[in-house]
């Protein structure tokens, strides 16, 4: 059996509730960086919620509760967080979160930037490598692997141009045409995996 089909297999409780975490550096300087995509989601499912973050009392990130897919009982509940930690540390809060909050680890979706993913593609998964990406490295070593991921391409830098480098960039005029559609995107993806299930979402966001 296959860690999707596996993870299919498990019956989704109503009452255990979901954690999206927007992966990020915090401050200003770095709110336009390829590195932050994943805080970009996360401002867009707030939006989406109707709701604003605020600092959490239990761990260093910022937090809203709300629900996910159609009202009613077939809504999701949902803890979005933007740790307000530096990336190589992210992994502290998001534990602190998700023993505060009690969520399952395979409940837990990261959303991030991804450099062997072309700029507007995106990957959904469970489980894997870090692929040299800090935030995931630091989440990994704090709750183990078994978590989703949301993989938003930016593509790899131009010639011998230094990786650390490229991340900590804003995004080049010609990808901001296209990143609302992009940030848009992968927000459908992280509802989708949240009502419909991995196998569903990779269906139809594994583009």
């Amino acid at each position: 059996m296959s860690e999707t089909e596996t993870w299919m297999s498990t019956p989704l409780s109503s009452t255990e509730p979901w954690m999206v975490v927007g992966l990020g550096n915090p401050g200003p300087e770095y709110a336009g960086n390829r590195h932050n995509i994943g805080f970009m989601v996360a401002d867009l499912l707030a939006e989406r919620i109707g709701g604003t973050f605020k600092r959490s009392g239990k761990a260093q990130a910022q937090v809203l509760e709300g629900r996910i897919g159609p009202p009613g009982p077939a809504s999701r509940r949902v803890v979005l967080a933007k740790p307000m930690a530096w990336m190589n540390l992210s992994g502290g809060p998001v534990t602190a979160l998700k023993d505060f909050y009690k969520v399952p680890t395979d409940r837990i979706i990261a959303v991030h930037d991804e450099l062997d993913i072309d700029f507007g593609t995106l990957r959904l998964k469970l489980g894997g490598g870090d692929n040299g990406h800090n935030g995931l490295k630091s989440i990994t070593k704090s709750l183990g692997a078994n978590y989703l991921r949301v993989r938003a391409g930016i593509g790899r830098p131009p010639g011998r141009m230094d990786v650390a480098a490229f991340v900590l960039k804003d995004f080049g005029s010609a990808e901001r045409k296209d990143l609302d559609w992009f940030v848009d995107r992968a927000a459908d993806a992280v509802e989708a995996l949240v009502s419909d299930g991995l196998e569903r979402a990779q269906g139809a966001y594994n583009s």
